[in-house]
């Protein structure tokens, strides 16, 4: 086995980044930055461009991409192995189960060795009992991703739509990773591109009721989603007329449909107070009309029933969420009735409004569940399971007058399985179950939902996942995985791709820290602005449980998380750099003092909510300065860590993780290894592609096994892909 820390393996020294001190006064104090000079003036062309990235920090970003790349080097076999374990457990061939609109079945399949999905649509009347991964018969392929990728260096659809009379296929591309999309329009049959290229946009669309009319949302110059424009088809995109712009640089826009089609939305919304206007898609040139104007701290989404709206809101203190009807025609807040009372601790999550039915996601006692209204008799059921931890969640569909709901259900031991659900009989129908070609025994993987408690007297739940034959006795390492932001909570679905860890003697675990959702909006609340803390604590109390309770022991505990959960990461090395064995952050978002002072980048006025705004408010100042990662740094030991950034990201900016590992090389004591891997042509989400991604999984795993000097003999898991079509609810993929 090779030892990432022994300085034998070493090619050469790693780079050291050149210190070029900035000085910044702020609230009486006076701020360093000897690495400021990382982030290129010249950015947001560098973002689309990144060859136009200046001289010198591509030659510093190189030098450590070369080091990376030397030091995983002797590693080169056994991730050459995980890839394929990883692969292996990938239904190649496979499909999604088929959805109805009209006539048609619509699904996307993959082929053999396929990196990217292929749209696909069949006549409803052949039936769609076909096996998974097979055509339909009378197939016809809308949009072949594997064909559309050839030739390009970076490839990535955004929305795939079709038209509401099914000529038409509307689809967004990404061709930099810098989520800068171009829409497309392509006449099904011919296969003619019918509409001049949409530039700038943010890969949001939606068709007219008469298919004639795109609406689509566009990025200003700090590629803030801030305008939403209406074009008829066919015309040049300089013809389109504006519809809404959103004023406050705070804000984002995004357009929408709700359910029955039969309104577009347009939604303005930061983290905590939204606003939306509607157009009645047959008459897709009218204004827009709003339902209520906007009021900090309130929220709310909208579905239509009839002649009302039927709204989820936070108004009126409901914390958790309740429903509320309105009229279409006076839909301004006065007029608002509860039909779903709020109860704390229940926090609903999502609705939909089918034509007798109500759908509504829920979580209490951090568990999902779908609760059915029928409409005609007022009656309510619910959709549980009886795991310990699971994951739920719910495919809309294109169609409104159906009794039949889609869900999906995995859990951490359980491949996740697609049901078919008639809302009237309360009859299910498995539809698929996620296929594992190399092989999976759920009996064989232990599941449990743990509680650590947190310094000020919180519990905080933990799922964790091991295999039967792990002992449980302090012996064992342990992936911990956080997030704990933005209110988005961390499902317990399936993954396969961490078995690869398990069968190798790991315990993976998900700390559901404060920041997320998991626990109500207050779990939310008791993690942003002024109590963000609460999330590195929280984090912290989970790893000292787990020690303490004999899954794992200090010293073999490695944090993982990406963007606001790198932060994490981030600021838990700072605080307790001897917990971790190895740490990874996956573009960490570690800067954030300095980038939330700065209102010109893409994220920071929409991110004040969640953060502060430290550049006015000399409290939020000193909070955030107390946690960030980058102004944490210090002269002490921290543990083998690696790090994964990419230039054409626009969350979380590639100077960050820079600047980040530079000063952390600066200060550390040790001589554990401190790898930073920078995609030069990719940006948040990473490489492109089913099978491409799958080398990122490795080199993480690889780096993590050496490590903590474990086993590299291959294990066995389950599948990997994403899901075809969008799921609402607590489903993630």
């Amino acid at each position: 086995m090779t030892d990432l820390s022994d300085p034998r393996r070493e090619t050469a020294a790693p780079p050291i980044a050149e210190r070029r001190p900035t000085r910044d006064q702020r609230h009486g104090m006076t701020l360093v930055d000897d690495y400021a000079w990382l982030r290129d003036a010249n950015w947001r062309e560098a973002m689309h461009e990144p060859s136009l990235l200046r001289a010198d920090i591509t030659a510093y970003l190189d030098a450590e991409n070369a080091h990376t790349d030397a030091h995983m080097a002797p590693l080169a076999t056994l991730r050459q192995n995980l890839v394929a374990e990883l692969r292996a457990r990938i239904a190649e061939r496979d499909a999604s189960v088929p959805t109805p609109d009209g006539d048609w079945f619509y699904y996307v399949r993959f082929r053999e060795a396929g990196q990217h999905p292929i749209f696909c649509r069949a006549p409803r009347s052949g039936g769609d009992d076909t096996p998974p991964g097979e055509p339909l018969p009378d197939e016809q392929i809308l949009l072949d991703g594997d064909t559309e990728a050839e030739g390009r260096s970076y490839f990535s659809l955004g929305t795939v739509n079709h038209s509401r009379d099914h000529r038409l296929l509307a689809f967004a591309l990404d061709e930099r990773g810098s989520e800068a999309y171009t829409l497309h329009v392509r006449d099904i049959e011919t296969g003619e591109e019918i509409q001049p290229p949409i530039t700038n946009t943010t890969g949001n669309l939606m068709w007219s009721a008469d298919s004639a009319t795109l609406f689509f949302t566009t990025l200003d110059d700090n590629h803030r989603p801030c305008k939403v424009w209406r074009l008829a088809l066919g015309d040049a995109p300089d013809a389109a007329e504006l519809v809404y712009s959103e004023p406050d640089p705070g804000f984002f826009v995004s357009v929408d449909t709700t359910q029955s089609d039969r309104f577009i939305l347009i939604n303005a919304h930061d983290h905590a107070t939204s606003e939306t206007r509607f157009i009645d898609s047959a008459s897709p040139w009218k204004a827009p009309r709003l339902i209520a104007e906007r009021v900090e701290g309130r929220e709310y989404d909208v579905e239509d029933d009839g002649d009302d709206f039927v709204l989820l809101t936070n108004a009126d203190g409901a914390e958790d969420f309740k429903l509320v009807r309105v009229p279409i025609a006076t839909p301004s807040r006065e007029h608002w009735h509860t039909i779903v009372e709020h109860v704390p601790g229940r926090l609903i999550l999502d609705h939909l409004e089918f034509a007798d039915f109500r759908v509504r996601i829920e979580r209490a006692d951090a568990l999902p569940r779908v609760v059915i209204t029928d409409k005609r008799s007022g009656e309510d059921h619910a959709i549980r399971f009886d795991a310990e931890a699971y994951s739920l969640g719910v495919a809309p569909g294109y169609e409104h007058a159906t009794h039949t709901l889609r869900f999906i259900y995995s859990a951490p031991n359980t491949p996740d399985e697609t049901y078919d659900y008639d809302m009237a009989s309360r009859r299910r129908t498995l539809r698929k179950r996620r296929i594992v070609p190399s092989g999976f025994t759920p009996e064989v993987y232990v599941v449990k939902r743990l509680h650590a408690t947190a310094g000020d007297g919180a519990e905080v739940p933990i799922t964790l996942v091991h295999h039967v034959d792990t002992p449980i006795d302090g012996s064992a390492p342990c992936l911990l995985h956080g997030y704990g932001a933005y209110g988005i909570s961390e499902a317990a679905a399936f993954a396969s791709s961490r078995f690869s860890l398990i069968d190798r003697g790991f315990v993976h675990a998900i700390a559901h820290v404060r920041g997320g959702k998991e626990c109500g909006y207050r779990w939310y609340a008791n993690g942003k602005l002024e109590h963000k803390p609460n999330t590195f604590s929280d984090f912290i109390a989970v790893a000292e449980h787990l020690a303490e309770a004999g899954y794992t022991h200090r010293g073999a505990i490695v944090p993982h998380g990406g963007s606001a959960g790198g932060m994490l990461v981030g600021a838990v090395l700072n605080q307790r750099p001897d917990l971790w064995g190895a740490a990874i952050a996956d573009v960490p978002f570690v800067d954030v003092l300095n980038t939330m002072m700065d209102e010109t980048l893409p994220l920071t006025p929409p991110e004040w909510p969640e953060w502060g705004n430290p550049r006015d408010d000399a409290q939020a100042f000193e909070t955030i300065r107390s946690y960030c990662p980058y102004q944490n740094v210090s002269a002490q030991d921290y543990p083998p860590t690696l790090v994964i950034a990419g230039v054409s990201d626009p969350r979380v900016t590639y100077w960050e993780p820079a600047k980040w590992v530079a000063k952390l090389r600066a200060h550390k004591t040790d001589t554990n290894p401190l790898l930073l891997k920078t995609h030069m042509a990719a940006g948040h989400g990473g490489l492109p592609g089913r099978f491409t991604a799958l080398e990122e999984t490795a080199l993480i795993y690889a780096f993590v096994l050496d490590a903590l000097d474990r086993d590299h003999a291959a294990g066995a898991a389950g599948p990997v892909e994403r899901a075809a079509a969008p799921i609402r609810g607590d489903q993630m993929y």
